[in-house]
């Protein structure tokens, strides 16, 4: 069986879920205050990501981060092409660890219209999904916001994803489609089922043995998404932590049956570069603790 065979076998069978380490150039700087560097720290984008990288190479290589609890990890373009411990990222994380690779591909976000920011143009997405496939990466993540339950700009949003998760699909890739609600929509419950009716459309059209992962803001309505979970076309339904605290977000994902994390801050808080190896390691332990016992509802 390929990699890419046994990883999505993995998605079937196991549980666990997802580490969001995609900290992209917009949200590094906050991503390591709240990791104790200060902005005055480093000087320049290149000290920036060589900080973030430690800081992701710290969590990857503690022995409480493993297959066992974590499914998989996101990564951000500059962490796939660079190493840790002498080897590629995305193949440590899979010989290493058994946790399976999965890459940040959007390039941010649009300004809004009609209550949604919908994904800039990817116009070298291409060649950067076959680079992608080269290094041993399973699939994507693109990400999208939806503000106001306006019902054109959540069906503009659910093209514009099932359109990019299409060249995913045709470059050999799981996409994860990830239209977040954000968490201050004034009628978010409103949204949610707007968003819900979109994505059902896109899924059914979808041609048989192809499938898709799902990201998706907790949502107000407890199991609204437990539809897709079943769904033929659906790999795995994940939950954004979108700003809840990881009590928070743990506490309402409990309540959503068959969703896992893929949590980014709600992981990562309470870590600090400050930690010393055993306490990083043991706030790492719990924070995973958590997150996993919360996804196997």
């Amino acid at each position: 069986m390929s990699n890419f065979e046994q990883q999505k076998a993995k998605f079937r069978t196991q549980s666990g879920f997802i580490a969001a380490l995609d900290q992209s150039g917009g949200s590094t700087p906050k991503a390591l205050k709240l990791y104790g560097i200060a902005e005055n720290a480093y000087s320049g984008e290149t000290q920036m990501m060589d900080l973030i990288h430690q800081m992701r190479t710290r969590i990857i290589t503690s022995p409480a981060f493993d297959g066992a609890r974590v499914l998989a990890a996101i990564l951000f373009e500059a962490t796939m092409d660079r190493d840790i411990q002498s080897k590629p990222t995305a193949q440590f994380l899979w010989e290493n660890k058994q946790v399976v690779p999965i890459l940040k591909i959007d390039k941010g976000l649009e300004t809004e219209v009609d209550g949604v920011q919908k994904m800039k143009p990817m116009p070298e997405l291409d060649k950067l999904l076959a680079k992608a496939k080269s290094k041993g990466i399973f699939g994507t993540k693109e990400r999208s916001v939806i503000k106001q339950a306006n019902a054109a700009g959540i069906q503009a949003v659910v093209d514009q994803q099932f359109e990019v998760a299409k060249q995913v699909v045709a470059a050999g890739l799981v996409p994860i489609i990830e239209p977040e609600v954000d968490i201050h929509c004034p009628d978010k419950a409103g949204a949610e089922k707007l968003l819900k009716a979109a994505i059902k459309a896109g899924l059914d059209r979808l041609p048989e043995g192809q499938s898709v992962m799902l990201k998706l803001t907790l949502p107000n309505e407890d199991d609204l998404y437990a539809d897709f979970v079943k769904h033929p076309r659906v790999l795995k339904v994940v939950a954004l932590s979108g700003g809840y605290s990881r009590a928070d977000a743990n506490a309402k994902l409990a309540r959503q049956h068959g969703m896992v994390a893929s949590f980014s801050r709600a992981l990562t808080e309470g870590l600090t570069a400050q930690q010393s190896d055993a306490e990083f390691n043991a706030a790492l332990d719990q924070s995973i603790e958590s997150i996993f016992q919360a996804s196997k509802t």
